[in-house]
């Protein structure tokens, strides 16, 4: 029972957190008169990847390559197919053109990249799949390609900023809600998670089961939250932002760096099947986006089956 009222105690927080931390992001855009994607890019995103880099940098220490790469693969497919298309679903997400031309193609560039690193054995069947301190490195350089555009974006002003009321005016006020919020989603979602997997183990539900959704969907939940609320309060630069910047500050600095500083992982547990499906994470998103600029909810709910589909086969696999 104690642990259903700390559940319950922990969404609630994550909920509100998100609220604030939206108007917080959306209010330092327009008071510092720049592009509310740069926001959503970088402080956001990073932000709210805290629970990833703790268990990345941890499994990677510990030469566990399965927990690390399970950690960003499945955060890269549920912060893509599980929350862009349940964010679809509450409302369309409408994408503008630079976001079609330039974050998405990037996002698109640095995923194609880590698949290929993935699958050494392709090249060279004698060899098992290994990611190696190489690797890290080359997924950091590309984490610089996409700083050096980050630097563009800040030259860039947003004009339509001076017609827009900001939530909150106050400079100060906003940095301390902003560093306050993404505290307490952090928290939360630890709150949530803990309480989450002792109240499964009670229910006698599967290690398995608890370790996809504990650890999988739970580390994710601030990206969720915060996405989901961005769509609702129609901030849709705030919405896929978020997960352009979150999946590949994943990619490149929650597992690139660890491995890059620890040395190389051997790649054990995960097949084609894997492979393809955090590939289509971008390629699907780009195409989606590209098609009208909106994610539809016809496509949110195609996004969310695909989560299904996958996570079946995990379970059953």
């Amino acid at each position: 029972m104690l642990e259903a009222i700390f559940l319950l105690i922990g969404f609630f927080i994550i909920i509100k957190s998100s609220d604030i931390l939206v108007d917080c992001a959306s209010s330092l855009a327009i008071r510092c008169k720049i592009p509310k994607m740069l926001i959503a890019l970088t402080i956001v995103a990073f932000g709210t990847c805290a629970p990833e880099v703790a268990i990345s940098f941890q499994s990677v220490a510990n030469h566990n390559g399965t927990m690390a790469f399970a950690n960003v693969i499945g955060s890269c497919i549920v912060n893509t197919f599980l929350i862009i298309g349940l964010a679809a679903i509450v409302r369309p997400i409408k994408v503008k053109h630079a976001t079609i031309k330039k974050e998405l193609p990037i996002l698109l560039i640095i995923t194609t990249g880590f698949v290929v690193l993935m699958v050494d054995s392709v090249f060279n069947p004698l060899t098992p799949n290994t990611f190696s301190r190489a690797d890290g490195i080359i997924l950091i350089l590309l984490f610089c390609m996409f700083v050096s555009y980050i630097v563009q974006l800040l030259k860039r002003k947003d004009d339509d900023a001076e017609n827009i009321e900001p939530v909150y005016k106050n400079i100060f006020l906003i940095l301390f809600l902003l560093i306050g919020s993404i505290i307490c989603i952090t928290l939360s979602s630890d709150v949530i998670v803990d309480n989450a997997t002792i109240l499964a183990k009670k229910l006698n539900v599967s290690e398995k089961v608890i370790t996809m959704i504990a650890i999988v969907i739970g580390t994710s939940l601030p990206e969720m939250f915060m996405t989901v609320t961005s769509a609702r309060k129609k901030e849709f630069d705030m919405a896929i932002g978020n997960i352009i910047g979150t999946n590949i500050f994943n990619i490149c600095i929650v597992l690139g760096l660890p491995i890059a500083i620890y040395g190389d992982l051997v790649l054990v547990n995960f097949n084609l099947i894997d492979i393809i499906t955090v590939f289509l994470t971008s390629f699907l998103l780009y195409i989606f986006a590209r098609s009208e600029r909106v994610v539809s909810k016809r496509e949110g709910i195609l996004m969310l089956a695909i989560f299904i589909v996958y996570y079946i086969f995990l379970i059953v696999a």
